[in-house]
């Protein structure tokens, strides 16, 4: 028997955290936004399945937003480096989220 294909594809999300106890985000922060990869048969598996994995790890999901798969985004030329796309490949492989990227954010007094 032949492997069946996986029909799981990478998404990039970008998700806005809030504030929980035990977040880990730095002192001062008010959220954060996180930069993510996250395997899926579609766009919204990849969303159910990145929260509730952020949930987890004691963090608040307040909004995601989904920029597409890799072809999708070259599609509309988005220019991705060679880091990203190891990223996403190991997203795939492992079949799992990864957050590439946290940016916290801080109100302004």
């Amino acid at each position: 028997m032949s492997k069946k294909e996986s029909r799981q594809q990478v998404y990039t999300l970008l998700v806005e955290v809030g504030r929980n106890a035990g977040d880990g985000l730095p002192d001062g922060a008010t959220g954060a936004a996180l930069m993510c990869y996250a395997s899926g048969v579609d766009e919204a598996e990849a969303v159910r399945e990145t929260v509730a994995i952020l949930k987890q790890a004691d963090l608040a999901p307040l909004d995601v937003s989904g920029y597409g798969t890799l072809d999708e985004r070259l599609a509309e030329g988005h220019d991705i480096s060679d880091d990203e796309r190891a990223l996403m490949a190991r997203a795939l492989e492992e079949n799992s989220v990864i957050v590439a990227q946290m940016t916290p954010f801080f109100d302004k007094a």
